[in-house]
């Protein structure tokens, strides 16, 4: 099972923990959790686009976009709250416990964002990269590279399939280089060639630098039996 970082101020982390409800029936227990909430949406909202940012490079904004949304949505939050236990610790009150407060999705989600801003605030915001890295990466490389290539889900294209097989066969990235341009202004052909680790893998041509890095692309997918 995963588990939570430590917070060593008792006072944050039970802050982190607790719900309003619990706070309408023990005035005197501190502060809810709402604000800490705040701040932890934004931090994930950064630590995830970060992340999405430099490990997905073939796709477009929207593409970031939609794969930020999915991550940060009250169901996948909901969901590491409850592979962390989170569920278990959170200060309800009677009713919000008779409810079922402790299984719902959304104080699930929030109670994982304000645990987030807790432990941002007392460590620092390197911390909290580390914590959170593992966690969104399985879960958009799910999203991204999912297991069958029919999916209707995949984001990526060939480059992005390259990239796959690239990270797990060396932990880098494919490089793109265009290494020859012909023809007249109105009608040039690029050629481009990929390289991992310095080896070329494929070579592609095209009217746009785009589609010769993607013929690149298509050519070292076939080199490397993925096409």
């Amino acid at each position: 099972m995963l588990q939570l970082p430590t917070i060593k101020n008792e006072t944050l982390r039970l802050s982190a923990l607790t719900h309003r409800s619990y706070i309408n029936e023990h005035p005197q227990a501190g502060e809810h959790n709402e604000r800490l909430e705040f701040l932890g949406d934004a931090v994930l909202g950064f630590l995830v686009g970060e992340l999405l940012y430099n490990r997905y490079r073939d796709l477009s904004e929207a593409q970031l976009t939609r794969l930020r949304s999915n991550l940060v949505d009250e169901k996948q939050l909901a969901k590491f709250a409850n592979q962390l236990g989170i569920g278990d610790l959170m200060r309800l009150g009677k009713g919000a416990i008779k409810e079922g407060g402790r299984h719902n999705p959304a104080l699930l989600s929030d109670t994982f964002e304000a645990y987030i801003a807790a432990y941002f605030t007392e460590s620092g915001i390197e911390a909290v990269r580390i914590f959170v890295q593992p966690l969104f990466t399985a879960v958009a490389d799910s999203i991204v590279f999912p297991q069958s290539d029919g999916d209707s889900q995949n984001l990526v294209d060939c480059k992005g399939k390259f990239q796959q097989w690239a990270l797990a066969q060396f932990v880098k990235n494919p490089e793109y280089f265009i290494i020859d341009t012909s023809g007249p202004d109105h009608a040039k052909e690029f050629t481009a060639e990929v390289r991992v680790n310095d080896t070329v893998y494929g070579v592609g041509k095209g009217r746009r630098k785009q589609d010769a890095e993607k013929g690149a692309a298509q050519a070292a997918l076939k080199k490397v039996g993925l096409a």
